[in-house]
């Protein structure tokens, strides 16, 4: 719904590191639990600033924004809202699926998310690669998504069990929680291979988790195919496309839940609903970016690679076609 002219607040100019950036209507409530408003969520990723920079940086982004707010519609945008200023950055894309092309937002600094922000920006969502070579994933993402009777402490069980086979491969996972009721452990990996051998080597990875808690989790491709109280190891979340909210990211739920970086001691303890645009920002100032090191603990999926090798000799299934089961979501 279009606000009438002072409706929510005259235009506020953000500074931010140099750029100006205007937010209109900066009174309009955007979260229904507490009252939080654009502005605040404006100020919210200038809290974070440094750790969601860093989740996005040089990432095509599509943007999930809610122009009335989270309680409104949600629009899903893969092109670069029209009125960006000269200074923000995109990355072309081209989908073969509807032979099109598409230019997104690219962040290569804290105004390009505060912009976005005044677009009505609310979840930001990176592709797996960066610009410089978008068709090989740098990150292996680990979605631990519960189905709807899978209670939190599988989802934690999950983790711990990720956790340890991380540790015998000699691969530092980086957790956080999902802002709903997941969680996922990204991986830095070396830009060597292209999507569909990372979402075999996630598989394969999935597979291992499953073996180990088989009563706990499942990587059953078709959703009525799993039970309904396992966690799903979505390996699916790294084919080409596919993509998931950053670290730091708000969510679009009336508390302003957020995608929360954790130490690996937290997970056990830390529940979901303990990270919203409220209590992010003095978290964030005590223990800083906890994904500030990603870059530096690049892990090669060789040995995943070879895993897969080894599951599908001895029968098991190749990943299904990662679009068999989606939406129409062209761009």
């Amino acid at each position: 719904m279009a606000a009438r002219k002072g409706q929510f607040g005259d235009p506020v100019v953000l500074d931010v590191d140099g750029f100006d950036v205007r937010i209109s209507n900066p009174d309009r409530p955007y979260f229904s639990a507490r009252g939080e408003t654009k502005l605040d969520l404006a100020r919210y990723y200038l809290a974070v600033g440094p750790g969601i920079v860093n989740a996005l940086r040089e990432r095509p982004c599509m943007l999930h924004r809610f122009p009335d707010g989270v309680d409104g519609e949600k629009v899903h945008q893969k092109r670069l809202p029209r009125g960006a200023p000269p200074w923000v950055e995109t990355v072309r894309l081209h989908f073969p699926r509807w032979g099109l092309h598409a230019d997104e937002l690219c962040v290569t600094r804290l105004a390009d998310v505060v912009w976005a922000v005044q677009m009505s920006t609310v979840e930001f969502h990176p592709w797996n690669s960066r610009r410089a070579d978008t068709e090989s994933p740098d990150e292996w993402r680990i979605d631990l998504d519960p189905m709807p009777e899978a209670p939190y402490a599988s989802v934690r069980r999950a983790a711990a069990i990720a956790h340890e086979i991380l540790d015998e491969l000699g691969a530092r996972g980086y957790p956080k929680t999902s802002g709903g009721r997941g969680l996922h452990v990204y991986v830095r990996i070396p830009p060597d291979h292209g999507f569909s051998d990372v979402r075999r080597a996630a598989l394969a990875f999935a597979r291992e988790v499953e073996r180990r808690i088989p009563d706990e989790v499942t990587t059953a491709w078709w959703r009525r195919d799993r039970d309904p109280s396992a966690v799903f190891v979505d390996y699916n979340q790294n084919a080409r496309d596919h993509t998931i909210a950053a670290a730091y990211s708000v969510r679009g739920t009336p508390e302003g839940r957020v995608s929360a970086p954790l130490r690996w001691d937290e997970v056990d303890s830390a529940e979901p609903a303990d990270f919203t645009i409220a209590t992010m920002p003095d978290r964030f100032a005590e223990v800083g970016d906890l994904h500030a090191d990603i870059d530096e603990h690049p892990f090669d999926i060789a040995p995943l690679l070879e895993w897969a090798d080894r599951d599908e000799a001895a029968g098991a299934a190749p990943a299904p076609d990662p679009d068999e089961d989606e939406d129409d979501d062209r761009p």
